[in-house]
């Protein structure tokens, strides 16, 4: 957490509200954040950039300035983007490592209750380095049943450790493996080599729509995600599986199983409809 959804919500929102605004200043209260460069050559190259596109990749936000770098924030459990036009309640700002003040007066605050995500500088070539080994993205096109068959013919992994491998399918993280695997009836500890043609089909449509739906929703808040704006993301209320253990499952009723022997993190399933 942030996975897709979040990410790609903080990236549009980011993209809408400061497109073509110039850093005029850069302050950094925790240096520990910042990553490939150093805190001097950090505000040095940012200061008179200008944010010409953000977008996202993977759970990475990116920032094209006018000079030719990329910011990548790599938000992680807490960390995210917030937007402050001098009206958003400080205790917001309680846990910012590093903000841009902006030539209209605003600020983007990079904040981060744990300081476990990053926030790196990275020329383009360097980009495509970095970003190189990624897999395919969930939303594009190019990600169909029969590729992501194709993925999971090479690998004994439990499908849901297959669809959460980044150098696989990128973006997907816990909650939404739980609620695809839930959507598309198969049992997470299925090897993924053993999935029908027709479990392929469903796991790839299941995947795509409770992606989509949540970036419609703005993404998922338990505890510490927030939008630019400092908003929750909306997608919790609709979740049938992930955070559900106990409750009844939303399909059939019975109790909702939780495990981390998996791949120990918390899955949550109905063992009557996922098998």
């Amino acid at each position: 957490m942030p996975e897709l959804p979040e990410t790609e919500t903080m990236a549009r929102q980011l993209d809408a509200a400061i497109s073509g605004r110039t850093i005029e200043r850069v302050t950094i209260r925790k240096a520990d954040v910042i990553r490939e460069v150093s805190q001097a050559t950090f505000k040095k190259r940012l200061v008179g950039a200008k944010f010409l596109r953000s977008w996202r990749r993977a759970k990475l936000v990116i920032s094209d300035l006018s000079t030719g770098d990329r910011i990548l924030m790599q938000p992680r459990f807490t960390g995210g983007w917030t937007i402050d036009d001098g009206r958003l309640d400080k205790s917001a700002l309680k846990y910012s490592t590093l903000a841009f003040f902006l030539d209209d007066g605003r600020a983007v605050h990079y904040c981060d209750t744990r300081r476990l995500g990053t926030v790196a500088l990275m020329n383009q070539e360097r980009f495509e380095e970095y970003t190189g080994a990624l897999g395919i993205e969930p939303l594009d096109r190019s990600f169909t049943a029969a590729h992501l068959s194709e993925l999971f013919s090479s690998t004994h992994q439990a499908v849901k450790r297959a669809l959460m491998d980044q150098k696989k399918v990128v973006g997907v993280g816990n909650i939404y493996a739980n609620e695809a695997l839930w959507t598309a009836r198969i049992d997470p500890s299925r090897d993924a080599s053993t999935l029908s043609k027709d479990e392929i089909k469903l796991l790839h449509k299941s995947v795509v729509t409770v992606l989509r739906e949540a970036i419609k929703m703005n993404g998922t808040s338990f505890r510490d995600y927030r939008d630019t704006s400092g908003e929750k993301g909306g997608f919790v209320d609709r979740l049938n599986a992930y955070g559900r253990e106990g409750l009844p499952c939303p399909r059939c009723k019975s109790k909702m199983v939780g495990t981390h022997e998996i791949d120990g993190r918390q899955t949550v399933l109905c063992v009557r409809c996922q098998n």
